[in-house]
């Protein structure tokens, strides 16, 4: 999948206004519709027009795309961002029928499987709710455990007197219920658009995620911790102190354990309903020969010790 310059399709600077925009598009869609144009490739640069307009005239679009940055160059191979859409709060989404005439650039940062994709429709009518809005947010996992008020910074697109579109931070205080998910999401009544005639306003939608751990990975409610153990500890068992969500605990490990055996210990993962467990994933940590005693040592397992660790092969 190839990155798409809107700007460069429609021939405007990147801090065009949006009134420079509507006047790009309407002299270009002149020159191309393919009922009137007589260029070679004019349903194709009328396709390709159709889609960068739909970007850059929506001010919720144009700010999730200039996210990106100018430092993709079009044609350029591409990928979304892991992060794409991350902290960005937004209202409008894609209708089906875009998905299906646009590129497939368009629907990886736009379409009903990309974060806007769910963004929810507004009623029509003099007096009508506001737009629901949207935005996915990442948490300490240690927050989730614990629930609680926390604050969290949304960039809002804007559009400034000048027709241009800038991004403004929203910070909004938020509590964040205990044993939270990924995936799962928090309403925030009131904090979408304002209504129509009186309408009330919209709401807004936080999906939760998680900051990547440097300890522990997560499944549901479930957590996984890898635990470094010494050759010696697997083969003769111990019992050692192993760090939990909440709090150490005592942990024994078996005699003879080995290397990718999981221990769970029930009830450790992230509360709820039905709470999580911590699963220990064991991994056997070699110590290094970087000595003549360490040599030694080695040494004398190889001579005393009746061990193949191959003499299962080809049987």
């Amino acid at each position: 999948m190839n990155f798409k310059d809107y700007y460069q399709v429609m021939g405007v600077a990147r801090d065009a206004s949006q009134e420079d925009i509507k006047r790009a598009y309407r002299k270009l869609a002149r020159k191309y519709h393919p009922d009137v144009s007589k260029e070679a490739d004019a349903e194709e640069r009328f396709k390709e027009l159709q889609e960068a307009h739909e970007v850059l005239k929506d001010p919720e679009k144009r700010a999730a795309y200039d996210q990106l940055g100018s430092q993709w160059r079009a044609g350029q191979e591409f990928r979304p961002p892991p992060d794409w859409g991350q902290d960005f709060e937004f209202s409008t989404g894609p209708s089906a029928s875009e998905d299906a005439r646009f590129s497939d650039f368009f629907a990886s940062l736009f379409g009903q499987d990309s974060p806007f994709g769910r963004a929810r429709p507004r009623a029509s009518g003099f007096k009508s709710p506001g737009r629901d809005h949207y935005a996915r947010v990442q948490i300490d996992l240690e927050d989730a455990f614990r629930g609680g008020a926390h604050t969290i910074e949304l960039m809002a697109p804007e559009l400034t007197p000048e027709g241009r579109v800038v991004s403004r931070p929203r910070t909004l205080r938020v509590t964040i219920p205990k044993g939270v998910t990924e995936g799962q999401q928090i309403r925030l009544a009131g904090q979408g658009s304002p209504g129509l005639g009186g309408g009330p306003p919209g709401d807004l939608y936080l999906e939760i995620g998680f900051k990547p751990h440097s300890g522990y990975t997560v499944e549901g409610r479930d957590v996984t911790l890898v635990l470094p153990v010494a050759p010696w500890e697997a083969a003769l068992g111990t019992r050692i102190e192993v760090p939990t969500l909440g709090g150490p605990v005592d942990v024994r490990i078996p005699q003879g354990a080995r290397a990718g055996q999981r221990l769970r210990l029930k009830g450790r993962g992230l509360p709820g309903p039905a709470p999580g467990d911590q699963l220990i994933e064991l991994k056997i940590v070699l110590p290094p020969a970087d000595s003549p005693r360490a040599r030694e040592l080695y040494e004398q397992m190889r001579n005393e010790l009746d061990f193949d660790p191959r003499s299962g092969f080809g049987r």
